[in-house]
């Protein structure tokens, strides 16, 4: 990780605060990818899940329900102790974080709302080398707190550890698909694969894309990109700074990695650490080498100004400077929170905005699967108060009969 302090830092963090995607390379293999979908459901699904997936001709897309309860049946003790421990404390967030419904009346106006989930989620579990327990957890356990009672994961090729931890939330639905074929199917359906409200779930490129394509027709949670980490520190433990920058960086070599200080000895130590620490580990080594930067800014006031540009996925800062955060996907305090428990067990969700999308983006979160519906009564004084101001205003509009359906109830009052 190479150190850059004045102008060259405040370049690196501008470049880095416009970082785009990639999404247009692919778009035109997606549409093609969506399109046969819709024509031929699961046909074409089955066709790419046997090409890219390693699905067999034998296999059926849809998990059976003994294949899911045998998986975690067969897990290991520790295993399922870990899962239900970071399940518990998953749910128990997402229940502080449910919305409430309430009711406020004066002068004879009633306003409120009410809570109701989404009646279908699709949850997309990446596959690749490493088996994402934690995002099935991440998203299943949100929309089972905000009520979703049809719930439907897609993986491509599931491994048993996948299944486990399907089988202790009780998910009944899991189909061994992926990429952009899975996001079609789960967006318009198929003939074995029931459409959903909604789509959540981080994944590749091509699973980025095809969310971003379909989301006119079915709602998404964002379009994430490639883990991002920075870290901001005047005093911090360099040996932990580095290891969170390593932890993240392992995700993808496209990882972006910054760590902002005012101390430059500090920094110099931090990049060593993360040298030594990366040394083994191919692709955390190459995204630290094109990805990393230790940026030494010239005041604190600085170092948040660009932390707060850069809008980073994790954000990991010192107690003191908290309040001085607005924009980051999560936040991890001091040198003993570090941005893995976060991923795995905290409670908060892992399924964070990239992009610089924190800017105007929440995680992910039990808000989305649920719809806040807005309720009003008005009593025959109440009306009768506000009927001046909506007639006015109705009438300013031109529009007569809004105005009408204020003054007809006036009158019979």
């Amino acid at each position: 990780m190479r150190l850059l302090s004045g102008a060259a830092a405040t370049a690196r963090v501008h470049k880095l605060a416009a970082r785009g995607s990639r999404y247009a390379q692919v778009e035109p293999a997606v549409r093609r990818i969506i399109a046969d979908v819709r024509k031929h459901g699961d046909r074409a699904v089955r066709k790419y899940a046997e090409r890219w997936d390693g699905l067999s001709k034998q296999e059926l897309l849809r998990v059976s329900e003994e294949e899911i309860n045998a998986a975690w049946e067969s897990a290991s003790a520790e295993l399922r102790n870990s899962l239900r421990a970071a399940a518990a404390n998953i749910c128990r967030f997402c229940e502080w974080q449910k919305p409430a419904e309430w009711m406020r009346t004066r002068q004879g106006i009633s306003v409120g709302q009410i809570v109701r989930p989404l009646d279908s989620v699709g949850c997309y579990v990446p596959g690749g080398h490493y088996p994402l327990v934690s995002t099935l957890l991440m998203t299943v356990i949100p929309a089972q707190v905000a009520g979703v009672q049809n719930i439907r994961v897609v993986s491509p090729k599931p491994r048993t550890e996948v299944l486990a931890a399907a089988g202790m939330l009780g998910v009944h639905e899991v189909y061994r698909i992926g990429g952009a074929q899975a996001i079609a199917a789960l967006a318009y359906g198929t003939q074995s694969i029931p459409r959903v409200d909604k789509i959540v779930g981080p994944g590749n490129l091509y699973v980025t894309a095809a969310k971003k394509l379909v989301s006119f027709d079915c709602a998404i949670d964002f379009l994430a990109g490639p883990t991002e980490v920075v870290i901001v520190s005047d005093k911090g433990t360099p040996e932990f700074i580095a290891a969170d920058l390593v932890a993240q960086a392992e995700h993808d070599t496209e990882t972006f990695a910054a760590f902002i200080t005012t101390n430059d000895k500090l920094g110099q130590r931090v990049a060593l650490a993360a040298e030594k620490l990366s040394v083994g580990n191919a692709v955390a080594y190459q995204a630290l080498r094109r990805n990393g930067a230790i940026l030494v800014s010239g005041s604190r006031r600085q170092s948040f100004e660009w932390a707060n540009e850069l809008a980073s996925e994790h954000l990991t800062v010192d107690a003191a400077d908290v309040a001085l955060v607005r924009n980051a996907g999560s936040v991890f305090v001091g040198d003993y929170s570090p941005q893995a428990a976060g991923d795995y067990a905290s409670g908060p969700n892992h399924v964070l905005p990239t992009g610089g999308a924190a800017r105007f983006r929440s995680g992910l979160s039990v808000l989305d699967f649920v719809k806040l519906i807005s309720v009003q009564r008005l009593s025959r004084a109440g009306l009768k108060s506000i009927a001046p101001v909506v007639v006015s205003l109705a009438d300013a509009e031109g529009l007569r009969a809004h105005a009408d359906s204020i003054r007809t109830r006036v009158a019979h009052a």
